[in-house]
């Protein structure tokens, strides 16, 4: 696969393609960054970008991770000593799921967001933003949306403000951040920083087929267990043939294929036997067409997701 591909799968939107084909065309080596919130469990919608930014340092990138612990404090997720507790908890998580600790640059944001030139930049930022513009921006993030804090008003104009201090070329993140994402590259210029490049990638469903939440339990966890993971699989929404809003094709398209090239179904010989798959594309056709029976994928999806989660789990022992 070459760099283009790799970088651009499992995406929902490159702005702009062509400043990315531009850049990884020329003679420096390139880099990309994605914040984390630090605000508790990591799940699978967070290990989405985290196969991105995988995806980018096998394409030569350089990767940068910043611990947002002053955006957590600001959104109201914990005081700064929890939240970096749970910052630290994050970084090693992101260490057993594949990110190189040698190769990445982990980032705590208190670290340099509280120095006197970003915060006047800061403030540089909000005389040329709407407060309009700044509510629009985080309404995807914020807790409490509707009726948000100043705190929460900040927090875009750091978030654009990051890409420029950590000097990273591309700005990875859910489509969810796009608003944000699209306040950096016009409002950067205008404060003497190049425009970023941005990566936005797909918004997973929760098992149950909704929009995934905590408060439902509808997510997989990094650190749940192999019972736990068969026990959610088990009971995911996979309605036989259909293909749409199915969040257990999603585990395989967006985490399962990436990291393993040939995907075994095992099966009983009365059954049909084992069914092997060198492609996500020729696993849901098989799906769409009933070849492929839920259980069967469910089944599939537990095992593969436990082997992923393996490294992590071992982790949580060691500490």
């Amino acid at each position: 696969m070459d760099k283009l591909a790799l970088i651009t799968r499992n995406t929902e939107e490159i702005v702009t393609q062509e400043e990315l084909e531009a850049i990884i065309n020329s003679e420096k080596q390139p880099s990309a960054y994605v914040g984390y919130e630090p605000s508790g469990k990591i799940h699978m919608g967070h290990v989405l970008t985290v196969n991105k930014l995988l995806d980018l340092e096998q394409a030569g990138f350089k990767i940068n991770v910043l611990l947002a612990d002053v955006h957590a404090y600001l959104n109201e997720k914990g005081t700064m000593e929890e939240v970096r507790k749970i910052a630290d908890y994050n970084k090693r998580c992101f260490i057993a799921l594949g990110l190189d600790e040698k190769n990445t640059n982990f980032v705590l944001g208190s670290s340099y967001q509280l120095s006197p030139e970003y915060m006047l930049d800061v403030m540089k930022l909000s005389r040329i933003t709407t407060l309009n513009r700044a509510r629009r921006s985080m309404d995807e993030v914020s807790r409490d949306a509707h009726d948000p804090k100043v705190s929460q008003m900040i927090y875009p104009l750091m978030q654009a403000l990051d890409i420029a201090h950590l000097g990273v070329d591309v700005a990875v993140g859910g489509i969810d951040q796009r608003k944000i994402h699209m306040l950096a590259r016009e409002g950067l210029p205008e404060l003497g920083y190049n425009a970023p490049i941005c990566i936005h990638t797909p918004i997973l469903l929760g098992l149950d087929g909704k929009k995934m939440s905590s408060s439902k339990g509808n997510y997989i966890s990094v650190d749940d267990t192999p019972e736990d993971m068969k026990k959610k699989l088990k009971g995911a929404y996979c309605v036989e043939g259909e293909i749409k809003d199915n969040p257990v094709l999603a585990l395989f398209k967006y985490h399962i294929t990436p990291r393993f090239p040939e995907i075994i179904i095992t099966r009983p010989e009365k059954y049909g036997g084992n069914l092997n798959y060198n492609s996500y594309e020729a696993l849901e056709s098989d799906f769409a067409a009933k070849t492929l029976h839920p259980m069967d994928l469910k089944a599939a999806a537990a095992r593969y997701m436990n082997e992923i989660l393996e490294p992590v789990r071992k982790l949580m022992l060691e500490n």
